[in-house]
């Protein structure tokens, strides 16, 4: 593993968020504004001029939520606050050690959301479980009228708050969501200290499942992941409490891909060993799975893919967008409304 040095691993990642367009792809996609990017990208980065910049820019949000609340705007005002809550969480994204610094921004992130959500017209509740000593910690929200579970699993360097576009979609169409940050990830990283393994993953992720059902036992329960998460949710498909799975651009424990300096140094600080991927062919694969894939993925191959296809049981479908990348950061949305359509019907348009 690389050796753990913050500075030099804040540089590197900031050397590359200013020189390459395409780090920033995840972030937009995500809920970061093009117009306040342009803005932090206008000169050179610094770990100061990134802290201080993104606190300014989620404070103005705070500002525009209060106004919006005042005038009963509450869609526009919650928007604001998970947007100040995003920014918030690029600040602690950027320290990938475990210190009072990245724990304040997250705190501060977390008050952002729970603002959010005291203002939306979803109704939220917070909850964690045990893993071994450590806590995992997580979000519930509910429609007024559930179809279904869908339990969101986050790429190994997200957090739960990142997602908040995900549980939005799935709410939108009547589906419970259930985000927890993972070993390695997010509060459950800076509050209990658990770092990622494959042993702390299968344990993560049968808990979850475990604990997801023991409250909505009576709903279909799906999973849906990206990258790193929608590996583990292909995991969950074996799981008998699971009904559906859509993974999208599923990473492999195999795939030879030189990943950047910046991003091998950060998982350094939060997981245990060098990989923390489940291997596929140890699979018992019982529930349907839907895979999504870019075919210009450099991370994930096409013969992969087809490979893991070919081991998923019936009622499995395959979904490929010929223009994406890995995790098809740019049909997303699009990708969020086809699986609960999928959830729901069991039926996708394959016609993209």
């Amino acid at each position: 593993m690389p050796q753990k040095n913050t500075f030099s691993t804040i540089d590197k990642t900031l050397l590359t968020a200013g020189l390459m367009d395409g780090f920033w792809d995840r972030w937009l996609v995500h809920g970061v504004e093009k117009e306040d990017l342009e803005r932090i990208r206008s000169s050179r980065f610094t770990k100061d001029k990134w802290l201080n910049g993104w606190n300014e820019l989620a404070n103005k949000k705070i500002i525009e939520a209060s106004k919006y609340k005042q005038m009963k705007e509450f869609n526009e005002a919650e928007l604001k606050l998970q947007t100040a809550g995003l920014y918030f969480q690029l600040n602690q994204w950027l320290i990938p050690e475990r210190n009072k610094e990245k724990a304040h921004w997250a705190n501060v992130s977390l008050r952002a959301f729970e603002l959010a959500d005291s203002v939306s017209e979803y109704e939220t509740t917070y909850a964690h479980f045990p893993l071994d000593m450590y806590q995992c910690y997580g979000r519930i929200r509910y429609p007024e009228n559930p179809v279904g579970v869908v339990i969101i699993i986050n790429p190994l360097d997200s957090s739960k708050e990142e997602l908040f576009t995900y549980e939005v979609d799935f709410l939108k169409r009547d589906f419970i969501t259930v985000s927890f940050d993972g070993p390695g990830q997010g509060q459950t990283f800076i509050s209990s200290g658990l770092r990622g393994s494959i042993k702390s993953w299968e344990t993560f992720m049968d808990d979850l499942i475990d604990f997801t059902y023991s409250q909505f036992s009576f709903l279909p329960i799906h999973l849906f992941g990206t990258s790193s998460g929608a590996a583990w949710a292909v995991y969950g498909s074996c799981n008998p409490k699971i009904f559906k799975v859509v993974g999208v651009s599923p990473a492999f424990k195999n795939e030879e891909i030189r990943l950047p300096d910046y991003f091998m140094e950060r998982t350094s600080f939060i997981l245990e060993e060098a990989s923390m991927l489940p291997s596929y062919e140890r699979m018992d694969f019982i529930n349907p799975v839907l895979l999504v894939h870019g075919k210009k993925d450099v991370m994930v191959s096409d013969e992969n893919i087809y490979s893991l296809y070919e081991q998923l049981p019936d009622g499995k479908s395959l979904l490929e967008f010929e223009h994406e990348g890995h995790c098809c950061n740019y049909k997303l949305q699009e990708i969020r409304e086809l699986a609960a359509k999928w959830f729901k019907e069991g039926t996708i348009n394959n016609d993209i």
